[in-house]
């Protein structure tokens, strides 16, 4: 009987190292915190379908999500993730907005992959899902390294993101010839860039150029003075490219400024941050063309095309985030035999999305861009 017994027991224990899921039937609970209730509720519904058509083309009955309702405030993202805590939920997805992940911490057997793209000052256990400020930097660092371009400016407003945008600089290591924080008041922008690019020097020098000549006795007078005169300046411009870390039309009003002040996009390069392919920058094609990281754009229209097949209405850009951190998960799950007690976030690992490629690695996501161009009102990809 003890030889049997003992023969049994080898036979359990082989099943256990060989097949970990066959003793256990039990889902795997992910949960999802966004807001459904609310102003924001259009937010939360779209990630929450987003995240559905993740599940349904993984196709494994061994993961689910468990949605809660945030309400788009840092209290009751503390209380659902409670709940989901107390029934033995420890990944979660969510929340939405930076603000809400203010108490976090006191969930402590819990890791939250939030949707926010800010890195600093996050509780200890909330990881940056989104596309944050050094994978956009690396992005370009790349894109100025492959043309050359080492007299670069970075332009930055004065708003609470300036902390994260100086953090990304100095982590990805990039080389600047200047950093240049400038005002979001229109008031006061004009002049910070006429002063930046020596405006009223290089005026200065054009009109002096044309009191030179016409007082010269040059055959050529008449014609070089007329050339002379199509000219808005006169003089070289220190920098070879500028990257506006702006949006929207903040970011057109500093385009349009360095244009007024001739630094045109002609003549320097206009580098921005991710504009999720914003296509009202399309009709501006004085300031064209402008060069920018984000998302892989093919992936994303194919992503928009099948969410409405499906729901018959247009998903929002952090939905189609929470498509691939349903993915990432669950990838991170198969490599750890489905375990998700453990910190499966903290090793170095790699994962393939609809966004990029994602680099996990101590408890940090990054992502790996694609690069683009705006011009002849087109979104052209670089690389």
């Amino acid at each position: 009987m003890k030889k049997l017994y003992n023969i049994i027991s080898k036979l359990f224990l082989l099943i256990v190292l060989f097949n970990p899921s066959a003793f256990s039937k039990e889902k795997i609970k992910i949960g999802l915190i966004v807001p459904l209730t609310g102003e924001y509720s259009y937010v939360g519904e779209s990630i929450l379908k987003s995240a559905r058509m993740a599940l349904s083309k993984i196709n494994d009955e061994r993961i689910t999500i468990v949605p809660k309702d945030t309400k788009a405030n840092p209290i009751d993202a503390l209380r659902v993730s409670k709940e989901l805590s107390n029934i033995g939920i420890n990944i979660v997805v969510g929340p939405v907005f930076n603000e809400s992940n203010k108490y976090l911490d006191e969930v402590e057997n819990v890791t939250f992959l939030s949707f926010t793209n800010k890195i600093r000052n996050n509780p200890k256990n909330v990881i940056s899902g989104g596309v944050n400020a050094i994978s956009q930097i690396n992005t370009i660092k790349k894109y100025l390294n492959e043309n050359n371009l080492k007299n670069t400016i970075f332009m930055i407003p004065e708003t609470e993101y300036k902390r994260e945008i100086e953090n990304a600089i100095e982590k990805s290591n990039l080389i600047l010839k200047e950093k240049f924080i400038y005002s979001k008041d229109p008031t006061l922008l004009t002049k910070q860039i006429e002063d930046l690019t020596r405006y009223k020097e290089r005026k200065n020098n054009l009109d002096s150029e044309i009191k030179r000549i016409e007082k010269s006795n040059i055959l050529n007078k008449k014609e070089e003075i007329d050339e002379l005169k199509k000219k808005d300046t006169l003089g070289f411009i220190n920098f070879d490219s500028v990257i506006i870390a702006d949006f929207d039309e903040s970011l057109k009003s500093v385009a349009t400024s360095l244009l007024y002040t001739d630094v045109s996009s002609k003549r320097i390069k206009y580098i921005t941050l991710n504009q999720w392919f914003d296509k009202t920058l399309l009709k501006d094609t004085s300031l064209h063309p402008i060069y920018f990281p984000s998302i892989n754009k093919k992936n994303f229209e194919n992503f928009k095309q099948e969410y409405f097949k499906n729901f018959k209405s247009v998903p929002n850009q952090i939905s189609f985030l929470s498509y691939d951190l349903i993915g990432l998960t669950y990838y991170l799950l198969v490599n750890n035999n489905f375990r998700s007690d453990e910190d499966i976030f903290f090793k170095e690992n790699k994962f393939k999305g609809k966004i990029g490629i994602f680099e996990i690695n101590k408890r940090t996501i990054t992502h790996q861009l694609n690069f683009y161009s705006i011009e002849e009102k087109k979104f052209k990809e670089i690389f």
